[in-house]
């Protein structure tokens, strides 16, 4: 067994070579603190530069009813909004939508006067909110993933589709230097309960848009993202979008959940071995699925979805031609 979580004297050996050593680098304890300090620094660097605090008119229409706001621009968050009207819009919304047509994360900033809605689950068409919750599922998934395995496995993230719940489960695609990998139950059911370990943190998920040259700097170490970034910059006016849970960051065009505490149920349903041109070590597709914590389902059909979750994801593929986005779909195959 590979991963670092249970069972640690069975673990088949793997021969330690360079790349082991650049697994230990890319992703240890030392990696993901000089990554948040990065974050936090360029975090605190834009809250200062704020300058004189400006208040704007947030127009607030929903239960328990319509009301107004004098907020902070630039500070203030639709997560603070919530705050105001009680522990069932704080810890219930799951994302923002302003002016009626512009989904926000919750703890994105405001930039100027609005109006403000605030979804959550039970709303009659839960289409945009399904799709936030699946990206981030995708997200958390490869926080999960990086701290997974042994130090003797070098883990790259690379990319995860456009989230899609129709597609049967979320998925994050990774490089492992593991030639044939083929999962055991064990090992999966090691996968969901580090999954819901990490949830049950009840982590905040932090949104911070930064210059192209310090997401290169975070991500240094990272060969996929490093690819990605520029293109990514270029069509979004050389900024990164950038989320933050714990000590993982990632790039996403969002928005996520507020916190992790939103997720209930959850399963690393599969993992299988990609049909790529990328070069080096086989890429895996991690597969799961899962439910928000205020949605009950029984035993039997949630493990209709876990079946269903166990089928190859026809998401897009990473490649090595050109930049992969959440925008891009293809179709996957099995190596």
């Amino acid at each position: 067994m590979r991963l670092n979580s249970l069972y640690r004297c069975l673990s088949p050996k793997i021969p330690t070579t360079h790349l082991n050593i650049r697994r230990f680098l890319s992703l240890g304890p030392e990696e993901y603190q000089r990554q948040s300090e990065i974050f936090i620094s360029e975090q605190k660097r834009q809250r200062e530069s704020l300058g004189r605090i400006e208040k704007i008119d947030i127009q607030y229409e929903g239960p328990p009813e319509n009301c107004n706001f004098v907020m902070n621009k630039n500070i203030s968050t639709p997560y603070d909004c919530a705050k105001h009207l009680g522990e069932k819009f704080k810890n219930g919304s799951v994302v923002a939508l302003l002016n009626k047509n512009h989904l926000w994360h919750m703890h994105k900033p405001l930039p100027d006067s609005c109006i403000l809605e605030l979804l959550h689950y039970q709303i009659p068409n839960p289409h945009v909110v399904n799709k936030v919750f699946w990206r981030t599922c995708s997200f958390l998934l490869g926080a999960v993933v990086s701290d997974a395995f042994k130090e003797n496995v070098e883990v790259h993230l690379h990319s995860f589709p456009s989230p899609s719940v129709k597609s049967g489960s979320f998925v994050y695609d990774v490089q492992l230097n593991l030639d044939n990998w083929d999962p055991t139950k064990t090992e999966l059911k090691v996968l969901s309960l580090e999954f819901i370990k990490f949830c049950q943190k009840e982590q905040t998920i932090e949104y911070l848009d930064v210059d192209k040259n310090i997401a290169l700097e975070i991500f240094k170490n990272n060969p996929h993202k490093t690819k990605q970034i520029p293109d990514i910059a270029a069509h979004n006016g050389d900024k990164i979008t950038l989320f933050k849970v714990g000590p993982h960051i990632d790039i996403s065009r969002g928005p996520m959940l507020p916190n992790t505490n939103h997720l209930g149920r959850v399963t690393v349903t599969n993992v299988i071995k990609l049909n790529t041109d990328i070069e080096g070590s086989p890429v895996y597709r991690f597969q799961g699925v899962a439910l928000p914590k205020v949605i009950n389902l029984n035993h039997f059909a949630y493990g209709l979805i876990e079946e269903r979750g166990k089928i190859l994801n026809a998401g897009r593929i990473p490649n090595d031609h050109g930049t992969l986005n959440e925008d891009n779909s293809f179709v996957a195959q099995v190596n």
